[in-house]
């Protein structure tokens, strides 16, 4: 696979999880964006945050301070751009810069401020439950929406043990301490390559649109889920197709070209892909892997319409049909008549 076709997955995915959130919010409303979000980040936590600890490093560090760099190393992973600072063992600071990857553009300003109490409750109050630590809690100082300075806060051990509703508390105003460069951790340089940040950034976006699928089908129930899903799907498709296929020199012509972007860009998953003519065979289905069966089947009917999008959107107007069968899926490009 292309470095530039994994770059151009991860560009499409960040995309398609921005406009999934816009889509639920302006249908679905800010309580409810509260509470997928709470669930996805929940879930997003249980599947990630332990199992990395060893894998970046701070295992024997305090928790304070291992939490807020596994937050700016988790994050700058996947293209996030995090700082840290630490007052002591017992409280250590994170700060997201501008541009936030969550709300890229103009987004920020169609998420309601529920999303971030949401993700806040799901994964930051939660660390110290996974860490077997009952006095570690996240204070978070600026919100995003709230036009402060941005998502800020701190870890801290307290000197008592934390009732539930105390691991996340707010203390507007407090400000983090200067930005020191040489105090930034770094990932294991041994374990992640340039090649293996690419793929950890493209992994990163579609770990969220996956779960977020999955989760926002728990909230509101499958089929409203689906409706938003490919809905949200098919304008990204339209919106980013010239992006992307410029990201891997693909033009936008007849159906045997379209078949071409549509291989590149699969190999960018990590699939294999082939073009022959106006269809595409593709194995591997990264995008489904290791889901339950409801759950892939939901994934996979959002996700066509991401590909029926771009294939609107090209000059030669095109429908697409997709078969799947096991970890296998054939693509049929036809013109639009």
């Amino acid at each position: 696979m292309s470095d530039a076709a994994v770059r151009a997955q991860a560009h499409l995915h960040h995309a398609y999880f921005l406009g999934l959130q816009l889509t639920a919010a302006t249908r679905c409303g800010p309580q409810l964006m509260g509470e997928w979000m709470f669930r996805l980040f929940r879930r997003q936590h249980l599947e990630k945050f332990l199992s990395s600890f060893d894998k970046l490093g701070l295992s024997d560090l305090p928790h304070a301070v291992a939490c807020a760099q596994y937050h700016v190393l988790s994050n700058n992973i996947g293209g996030v751009g995090v700082e840290y600072a630490a007052e002591s063992d017992t409280k250590a600071w994170v700060r997201f810069r501008y541009p936030r990857w969550m709300y890229h553009g103009p987004t920020i300003c169609g998420v309601p401020v529920e999303v971030s109490r949401g993700f806040l409750r799901g994964w930051y109050a939660h660390n110290g439950v996974s860490l077997g630590n009952p006095r570690l809690g996240f204070v978070c100082v600026s919100e995003d929406m709230t036009g402060d300075f941005g998502f800020c806060g701190y870890f801290r051990e307290f000197d008592r043990d934390l009732a539930d509703d105390e691991r996340l508390q707010f203390a507007p105003g407090e400000l983090p301490p200067p930005f020191d460069a040489s105090a930034q951790p770094q990932p294991p340089t041994a374990q992640w390559s340039e090649a293996r940040l690419e793929k950890a950034n493209r992994n990163y976006a579609l770990e969220y649109v996956r779960n977020g699928l999955c989760e926002l089908a728990a909230v509101i129930g499958r089929k409203d889920a689906a409706d938003i899903g490919r809905h949200a799907a098919r304008l990204i498709g339209l919106q980013y197709f010239q992006e992307v296929a410029a990201m891997i020199d693909a033009p936008d012509g007849d159906e045997a070209q379209a078949a071409v972007f549509l291989a590149r860009m699969f190999e960018g998953m990590g699939d294999a892909a082939t073009a022959d003519g106006s269809t595409v065979q593709q194995t591997g289905l990264r995008v489904v892997r290791g889901l339950t069966a409801a759950d892939r089947a939901l994934v996979l009917d959002c996700w066509v319409e991401l590909w029926n999008g771009a294939m609107r959107s090209q000059r030669q107007i095109k429908t697409l049909e997709a078969t799947f069968e096991g970890d296998a899926a054939t693509w049929q490009i036809r013109l639009l008549s």
